[in-house]
């Protein structure tokens, strides 16, 4: 199974950073959940179902169109994957964000059924 988990989280990171909306959500069951690394709530704004997570993953790319997480290490354990990353991406009013981060998967039937993102809170960094 963890051989598995780490192929399908490779190939979620690679359609993340390709901006794959399709491909993300065919790796996804269909309630999937993706709870954002901001938001109001206690675990950051949560999408719930394929159409809201092609939304929140959408917005994700619309407000930083370059958005990449890169120098990835994927872990995985049973139905449990872990990919820590450095999220990179520049808002339209020229903002620049790199800070490492975190994504805990939880799995269900060879696809991901939870994906839970942190990130380091880390000011803008000048280029």
């Amino acid at each position: 199974m963890s051989q598995a988990t780490i192929e399908l989280l490779t190939a979620f990171c690679d359609a993340l950073n390709r901006h794959d909306i399709d491909d993300c959500l065919a790796m996804m069951t269909d309630d999937c959940e993706f709870l954002a690394v901001g938001g109001a709530e206690l675990q950051g704004k949560t999408f719930a179902g394929q159409d809201e997570v092609r939304a929140g993953l959408s917005a994700a790319w619309k407000n930083a169109p370059d958005a990449q997480w890169i120098d990835a290490e994927i872990f995985a354990d049973g139905e449990r994957g872990f990919v820590i990353s450095t999220y990179t991406g520049t808002t339209a009013d020229g903002a620049r964000s790199e800070a490492r981060m975190i994504d805990a998967f939880t799995l269900r039937d060879g696809k991901i059924a939870i994906k839970n993102a942190f990130r380091k809170n880390r000011p803008p960094v000048n280029v």
